[in-house]
């Protein structure tokens, strides 16, 4: 049965990376009995290029039917003077709204090879393994009312809502409660109860899951400001972090810097499970398009990797290969071999195809 995957690469060094996991799946179907088809298609703004829209209605309709969607990334100073509704980020939040995608899982994993790349203390961050689970449909990013009144040309007043329902705070629990079944067992809910009221509602909403249907998950609260805080003082007291959009927004960009390098950090995008126990998923790394090295063969593409690894996991059950690819990429640190993003005075540097000639070759080698 073959395994459709839409591959969207974006703008910037999104195509370098995207290559370079059309190598790695090129691999898997040639040496390890995979049926993976990949169809690419254009968003962000190489799809405002070619569409007039940064997510047109043929692309959104390709993400829905496909087994699974992974994007490079999207944006770039090129776009900047188009109207907001317009802009390359405008065709990530359609696709994540349309495929209502309200799970974002986002992995902060340290590899030990990396631990001196970090801003911390090795023994601080070595052997970190943090997953954050944010909602990302609900929240300030998408509630009502919200825009900018004009009052004249010295005065003005724009306001944005944060709105959350108990359906959604219970949705985004499960999944944390779920995953950390298959880790350490341990959920932190991260909201501000202490000064809003959908931080109370959400306190409510998950403890009453958890004493429901969870009691054998370690449960505990902790105001978001905190919850940074303690990301940079001691990360490794984490597991699962659950928290709602805004908030999640800015924890997992903390909780990525620890580890060193944005170029490391994948992340999935998750729907829920249908009649069939499938479901909608979008997987992406961390970081941005970053035009400034766009072309130039100088981007790590291990985290549009991992995000392919997320999909092997999370929509095609192949968790045995998943490994494999991550075993792969965890040698070739060891050996020291790097991007220059990652690298130190030691590392012999290499460029973003060879890293994915390198990987492919790893990965033959452990087969």
């Amino acid at each position: 049965m073959s395994l459709n995957l839409l591959l969207l690469p974006g703008d910037g060094i999104g195509h370098e990376i995207a290559t370079e996991v059309v190598k790695v799946i090129d691999c898997l179907n040639t040496h390890f009995a995979t049926n993976f088809v990949v169809e690419q298609e254009k968003i962000g703004g190489s799809g405002y290029d070619a569409y007039g829209s940064p997510c047109s209605d043929g692309v959104l309709e390709k993400a829905k039917q496909a087994d699974a969607v992974l994007l490079g990334a999207v944006g770039g100073s090129k776009w900047d003077n188009l109207t907001f509704d317009k802009k390359p980020e405008r065709g990530l939040l359609r696709l994540r709204k349309e495929l209502s995608l309200f799970a974002n899982l986002r992995p902060a994993l340290c590899f030990d090879a990396l631990a001196e790349s970090s801003s911390l203390k090795p023994d601080v961050i070595s052997g970190l393994d943090i997953m954050i689970v944010r909602e990302l449909t609900g929240g300030v990013y998408f509630g009502e009312p919200r825009g900018i009144t004009r009052h004249n040309e010295n005065n003005a007043t724009a306001i944005d809502t944060q709105i959350y329902s108990t359906n959604e705070i219970i949705r985004i629990g499960k999944i944390a409660f779920e995953l950390a079944r298959k880790r350490n067992n341990k959920v932190m809910s991260a909201e501000k109860a202490n000064v809003m009221q959908t931080g109370i509602l959400w306190r409510e909403e998950i403890t009453k899951l958890h004493l429901a249907e969870f009691a054998d998950v370690e449960l505990s609260h902790i105001y978001a400001d905190n919850a940074a805080m303690q990301l940079v003082r001691n990360p490794k007291q984490f597991d699962v972090i659950v928290t709602d959009n805004l908030f999640g927004d800015i924890l997992s960009d903390v909780a990525a810097m620890l580890t060193g390098s944005l170029g490391m950090l994948p992340s999935a995008s998750l729907g829920a499970l249908d009649h069939e126990g499938k479901r909608s998923a979008m997987y992406e790394p961390v970081h941005g398009s970053a035009p400034d090295i766009a072309g130039q063969n100088k981007a790590n593409p291990i985290a549009m990797i991992l995000s392919f690894c997320m999909a092997l996991r999370y929509s095609f059950n192949l968790d045995n290969i998943a490994l494999i690819i991550e075993q792969s990429i965890q040698n070739i640190l060891q050996r020291n071999i790097r991007t220059g993003d990652i690298a130190n005075k030691d590392s012999k540097i290499i460029g973003t195809k060879e890293m994915g000639d390198e990987i492919i070759a790893e990965m033959r080698g452990l087969k």
